[in-house]
């Protein structure tokens, strides 16, 4: 309560004279939080709180900067102060591409959310943002033996076991880090694009971006943990993509089938990596609610794996882990 008495006396300060009503507008997986003010008139601001003992919300402030700089509709900052960890921004609304979904709107959604990601990565440059590299992109996928294997399945790798996850994870890395680099938003999905009126789509939760894999927020917004669609639908889209970022001068593959391997292998890293944080979230942070949908990664990170060959010690442990057969399965 001690903390919320100061997100109100910091809103008076900055909006003196103004009645308010403050009320959860979202939280996230970090410590963040986020209240919605609405205020006498029905206007709405959103006030982030970012307590500095735990979250620096600079980077924040930096990626903001960025991809407004780009074109693309991120909040509006109307009042900072870091050092007390508040933000005070416009609001884009309650509604997410997940909610918002339906028969009608779908298709154009998306062909919205590929416009927005093409600008973004169109104002890439080194050294605005912290390098994908491979030391982050293996301590991400080591969450997968740490947490998915040894805490939430509790089984013990054999020495076999871990070598041959060594060995697929440095083939995974290779084809990764050989990728072009662009900004990266890293959770470029259905739960942090916006429905709003007149320019979609809103981008949130963007203070991890990262200058690294070109077909990484690709893998986010097409292979969603949240949400599966059928995969014509899905190759429609990624074609879609990689046509207007060649038109947009964008280092792209030239041969849409190597940038479709680079993509289905970034999405072999993404997905190793959820199932670990999914898990982490669960066991150390006793966040349920991303159990329900560690069956649709583990979907997009097995067919991955039966279509190359290349992963097939990495396939082959998955059915070990899920005591499975292995099945025929199919080479590009």
């Amino acid at each position: 309560m001690e903390r919320k008495a100061k997100i109100r006396a910091w809103l008076e300060s900055r909006r003196p004279g103004r009645s308010f009503e403050l009320a959860p507008a979202s939280a996230d997986a970090s410590f963040r939080r986020y209240f919605r003010a609405t205020f006498a008139d029905g206007s709405t601001e959103v006030v982030m709180d970012a307590p500095p003992s735990h979250e620096d919300c600079r980077p924040w402030l930096h990626v903001q900067a960025l991809f407004h700089n780009a074109g693309v509709h991120v909040p509006e900052v109307l009042a900072s102060d870091p050092e007390q960890g508040f933000l005070l921004l416009s609001d884009l609304g309650s509604t997410t591409y997940l909610a918002a979904f339906d028969a009608d709107n779908t298709i154009p959604l998306y062909h919205d959310a590929i416009e927005s990601l093409v600008r973004i990565q169109a104002a890439s440059r080194p050294g605005e943002l912290a390098p994908y590299d491979r030391a982050l992109l293996q301590r991400e996928l080591d969450l997968f033996p740490d947490w998915y294997i040894a805490k939430h399945l509790k089984i013990e790798l054999s020495d076999a076991q871990r070598q041959a996850l060594a060995e697929a994870f440095d083939k995974i890395l290779a084809v990764n880090l050989a990728e072009p680099q662009v900004y990266v938003h890293r959770d470029y999905h259905s739960r942090n694009l916006m429905v709003v009126d007149g320019r979609n789509p809103g981008i949130i939760d963007f203070q991890d971006a990262v200058y690294g894999p070109m077909s990484y927020d690709l893998v986010s917004l097409f292979k969603d943990a949240y949400v599966e669609w059928p995969e014509d639908l899905v190759l429609d889209w990624v074609a879609r993509y990689w046509e207007k970022a060649r038109k947009a001068g964008l280092p792209v593959r030239a041969d849409f089938g190597d940038f479709y391997r680079d993509y289905e292998w970034m999405g072999v890293q993404r997905h190793v990596k959820v199932l670990g944080i999914f898990a982490r979230l669960y066991h150390r942070d006793g966040k349920d609610g991303y159990l329900k949908d560690m069956p649709l990664v583990a979907k997009y990170l097995r067919a991955a794996c039966e279509r190359y060959r290349e992963l097939a010690g990495l396939l082959r442990l998955l059915d070990q882990l899920e005591n499975r057969q292995a099945q025929v399965g199919y080479t590009f």
